[in-house]
């Protein structure tokens, strides 16, 4: 490990142990005494530390044998002449720990690493074919993914250069007098989200050089439209073609140019790349979950010289405003900085579902994309005050945690919870989702809680109906009730002409759900009014 430049005169010996004990409390020092001023000398460069940030000192404790390049980047800006590119290194470096690379390498059967570049093609085709070669040459490969801290990766060079480029594109923008923290957020950042860390600015300012010229000139929501058209003549849209057989989640900005296709998360990042590559701020945002089908969903918000957010989808008919097709579970916005309300940062990681909930840099714009309110729920007696309660809905044959709030007499709200779907409050322990509450409709004109009426039951008749429910004859329907779990009120088998089925017995007010012996998890739940009306969820 290399010792850091503003410590490494004050260091005596060789004992590693002793080192790491003296940078902790040399580390200390500093924050108890609020950074008193001084200034050390290494190596011809000078580094005050007095003007570092305690959250920055915090941050490279994590950097490990990258110490050295991180103190680097921050004398340059220290020395500079530009102190909105040291504050931005700051912000860079402060939040740096929430963010890695999620990779992947190639090893042969022996366990050996086997170096294998397809950017050194001419093209994805000829990486593919020669792959294919290489297969053939070794035997069998294997593909072991990697997790790649940023603070224990990014470099010096990679850091000056990156905000070098962003403050030129930036103060050339529509942007240039945007308020300095949402630069930091919108434009600044080097990565969407946990793709590999490439060197991107350069490529993409030349490739998306026409956006910037034609904002000086056309409003900005016929350039987003332009950034529509201009997708969808060379980029391929993945999503139901094909599937990426590699460990690799997201596509880096340099696989995207390479490979010209990819999928709805790797559209939205590709879009964050362009605009950002003109010094225009943009966000990724996402659908963790539809409240009313399956999937998941991903697009942007393009901010104007106002901050004002335009959505833009390039995947879609209607590229600029969208409307959702369907009900979002959330709609979450990728932030690189850490969020003060953020879960993550409130509770320890094991009593997180593990989704986006677990991460610390995402916000709720949810009130955005669909109209919301805040729901009150009403727990099982026994349930602690303050503990987490999580709003789940109901996908892919299972619950899924989507939000959360804190119990609080009995009660516990979740905020901005799209109409149209059901939420049924549950409590995570040992890696269980455990109902703490009856599910409740959260309509559009009002919400009614379901809890189910054993003592008044009744006879039920389940019609088919178009795009929905399409009875096979022969085959076995499986009716359930929501009652704390799924709980059987028989099977049915669909007549050879019949497009009805008639259970009897059904408590009233409940939350139902027809399973066929065919099933593919993507039954939707439901619920039958007194006066036959059926409703889905």
């Amino acid at each position: 490990m290399q010792r850091p430049l503003f410590l490494k005169e004050t260091m005596k010996g060789n004992n590693l142990l002793h080192y790491k004990k003296f940078r902790l409390r040399f580390l200390r020092h500093i924050l108890i005494f609020i950074l008193p001023a001084f200034v050390l000398t290494a190596c011809n460069r000078q580094i005050r530390v007095n003007e570092v940030p305690a959250t920055v000192l915090l941050a490279l404790e994590q950097a490990g044998d990258n110490l050295q390049e991180l103190e680097k980047a921050i004398v340059h800006f220290q020395n500079g002449d530009d102190s909105l590119k040291l504050q931005a290194l700051y912000f860079l470096l402060e939040n740096m720990d929430n963010h890695y690379s999620a990779d992947y390498y190639w090893k042969d059967r022996n366990g050996e690493r086997v170096d294998f570049d397809e950017f050194s093609y001419p093209d994805f085709p000829s990486a593919v074919d020669a792959m294919k070669q290489l297969r053939e040459k070794k035997g069998n490969l294997y593909k072991k993914g990697v997790i790649r801290k940023d603070l224990a990766e990014i470099s010096e060079k990679y850091l000056i250069d990156h905000i070098d480029h962003v403050f030129r594109t930036w103060r050339a923008s529509y942007a240039k007098d945007i308020p300095f923290k949402d630069f930091c957020e919108y434009v600044l950042p080097y990565r969407a989200t946990i793709e590999p860390l490439q060197q991107w600015r350069e490529a993409y300012n030349e490739r998306y050089r026409w956006m910037g010229d034609s904002l000086r000139h056309k409003p900005l929501k016929t350039v987003l439209a332009y950034a529509g058209i201009d997708y969808s003549h060379w980029f391929t849209f993945t999503f139901g073609k094909e599937t990426r057989d590699e460990p690799l989640p997201r596509l880096g900005p340099k696989h995207l140019l390479f490979r010209e296709k990819g999928a709805c998360e790797d559209v939205a990042a590709l879009e964050v790349f362009a605009f950002r590559s003109q010094g225009i701020p943009v966000a990724y945002d996402f659908v963790p979950l539809w409240a009313t089908s399956v999937g998941a969903h991903f697009m942007n918000t393009v901010f104007d010289a106002d901050m004002e957010p335009v959505h833009l989808d390039v995947t879609t008919g209607a590229v600029v405003d969208h409307e959702l097709p369907r009900e979002p579970a959330k709609v979450i916005r990728q932030t690189y900085s850490a969020q003060p309300h953020a879960l993550a940062i409130l509770e320890r990681e094991e009593r997180i579902p593990p989704n986006f909930l677990r991460t610390k840099n995402h916000l709720d714009v949810t009130r955005e994309y669909w109209p919301v309110r805040d729901m009150q729920m009403e727990l099982f007696s026994g349930q602690q005050d303050t503990s987490i309660v999580y709003a789940c809905m109901f996908s892919g044959g299972r619950w899924h945690p989507m939000w959360w709030g804190r119990a609080d007499g009995g009660k516990t709200t979740f905020t901005d919870m799209p109409r149209g779907t059901v939420v049924m409050p549950a409590r995570y322990e040992n890696g269980m989702l455990l109902p703490v509450g009856h599910p409740k409709v959260n309509g559009f004109n009002h919400e009614l809680l379901l809890e189910p009426d054993t003592l008044r039951k009744r006879t039920i008749e389940i019609h088919e109906q178009e795009s929905y429910l399409i009875f096979r004859p022969g085959k076995r329907y499986e009716l359930f009730y929501w009652d704390i779990e799924w709980r059987s009120l028989g099977e049915k088998t669909a007549p050879e002409n019949g497009r009805v089925l008639q259970f009897k017995d059904v408590p009233r007010n409940a939350l139902l759900l027809l399973v066929p012996e065919y099933s593919e998890r993507k039954e939707r739940p439901f619920m039958i009014t007194d006066d036959g009306t059926r409703h889905w969820w």
